[in-house]
């Protein structure tokens, strides 16, 4: 293989249900009634990442029809996730037809996970010397990063970063990446249903492993350990094992690596302005199928400014690319951004406010005088809006950015909150008595996600 090779895998699922929760507060609907912010968000990420990286090679794999051999090991195997949203079961069908249009392999095995496929793939790429990028949110990855294999992940700010063994190795604090294995065996996974260790959680598990190196270790010297944690830790014994083998990606699945298939190639475009049409992605068919067209590259129209990000918690983070059909409204862009975009095109009939014609106040409330400050006075609020900004769609695994409130029209405040768990979880704490005042009414849309991420960090929400 060339030096130059650039191989990347990509997370179907993961990458689906991302760009499909990007737009739930705004999903697009085309003509025919069909929610195509699925596909119209995986498309997005994936021109993204042919124009940014430009892969040499490229695949993309789905998780099969069926179980797969842990399904039938553990029948609780991911059975508490809610059950796939319709629109993304008609919409995963499109996706593979674009994936086929645009020329790239779809890699599915059947009784194996998209994980393990990809984690043999990246295995054996790793082996013979390419560079090879994962590229999925899913943080059990990072047990396959190697010289050669990376990972490529949403950032929290929006974008994407690399990881390689150094970056893993910082962000679970351990020595080995395999020991990704080791700390989701005794911590668990909440969003695969993997049970772990009962009351350890990921500041005990770093512990354990950087005095035992392993679990299969720890378990056999559990008698220097005391207390309540040798009894837990002794008494899970055989459940610590069973999560360490539910959170192995398995790296010998039987399928071979053909970087001949892998190679890039381009793109079917009659299929592509095909399916495009009948999807009504009007401005994506301007975007990616008439290259070189000098009046759509200098001339953006209003709703295709820049790509949203599919990895945050909410869409405040950039504003959209494509707009799906052009009777849909532009999705909410930066809360605290002056513009949200470059085009200063405007109808001499139009009855549209500027915000700078508002009469608005928006404030970053990011030091602890300027948070004092505004507790004092959201606790008179009779009515509160409020949102949480965090690092991903699943509540139960996502992790706050900041929190945003709203007590009158065109007033808002945001209050950000640093990476470390324990910092963020003492300005969460300041604002308790905010959310759990019962005298003002709590008013937000999809609530029940906000109050979820808030239960994880002690606060009850009421009201």
């Amino acid at each position: 293989m060339k030096t130059t090779d650039k191989l990347f895998l990509l997370d179907a699922y993961a990458l689906i249900y991302r760009a499909y929760y990007a737009f739930i507060k705004n999903p697009r609907i085309n003509s025919k009634g069909f929610n195509t912010s699925a596909v119209l968000g995986f498309v997005n990420t994936l021109e993204e990442v042919l124009k940014k990286e430009n892969p040499t090679h490229i695949g993309v794999a789905f998780d099969p029809a069926g179980p797969t051999f842990r399904h039938e090991a553990y029948e609780q195997y991911k059975a508490q996730r809610e059950e796939t949203p319709e629109a993304i079961r008609l919409s995963v069908p499109i996706i593979k037809d674009i994936i086929r249009a645009y020329r790239i392999p779809i890699l599915e095995v059947p009784g194996y996970e998209a994980d393990d496929v990809i984690g043999t793939l990246a295995t054996e790429a790793g082996r013979q010397g390419i560079a090879t990028y994962m590229m999925t949110p899913d943080k059990d990855y990072g047990q396959l990063v190697s010289d050669n294999v990376f990972m490529y992940r949403p950032k929290h700010s929006g974008g994407f970063e690399v990881m390689g063994v150094e970056e893993v190795k910082a962000k679970f604090d351990i020595r080995s990446t395999l020991q990704v294995i080791d700390m989701l065996g005794l911590m668990g996974d909440a969003s695969d249903n993997i049970p772990g260790c009962p009351g350890v959680g990921e500041k005990t598990a770093q512990k354990l492993i950087a005095e035992f190196d392993s679990i299969e270790n720890l378990l056999e010297h559990t008698d220097q350990l005391k207390g309540a944690l040798k009894t837990k830790v002794e008494t899970n014994r055989e459940q610590i094992l069973f999560s360490k083998f539910l959170a192995t990606i398995k790296t010998d699945v039987p399928v071979a690596l053909d970087m001949h298939s892998l190679v890039r190639e381009e793109p079917d475009e009659e299929e592509l302005r095909k399916i495009f049409e009948e999807l009504e992605f009007r401005t994506l068919i301007d975007r990616v199928l008439k290259k070189g067209n000098a009046a759509s590259a200098s001339s953006p129209s209003p709703a295709s400014v820049s790509a949203p990000d599919l990895f945050a918690g909410t869409l405040f983070a950039r504003p959209q690319t494509d707009t799906g059909s052009e009777n849909n409204a532009p999705v909410q862009g930066d809360l605290f951004a002056n513009s949200v975009g470059n085009w200063t095109g405007e109808s001499e009939n139009s009855n549209l406010a500027r915000l700078e014609t508002l009469d608005t106040d928006y404030q970053l409330i990011d030091t602890e005088e300027k948070r004092r400050e505004i507790i004092q006075k959201l606790l008179t609020t009779e009515i509160l809006a409020i949102d949480t900004e965090t690092t991903g769609t699943e509540p139960m695994e996502a992790e706050l950015v900041g929190m945003s409130f709203s007590d009158a029209e065109n007033r808002a405040y945001y209050i950000p909150v640093p990476a470390n768990r324990e910092e963020t979880l003492k300005i969460v704490n300041e604002l308790r008595p905010v959310y759990e005042n019962e005298k003002s009414m709590k008013v937000g849309q999809n609530i029940k996600y906000d109050m979820i991420v808030l239960w994880n960090y002690g606060v009850c929400v009421k009201g």
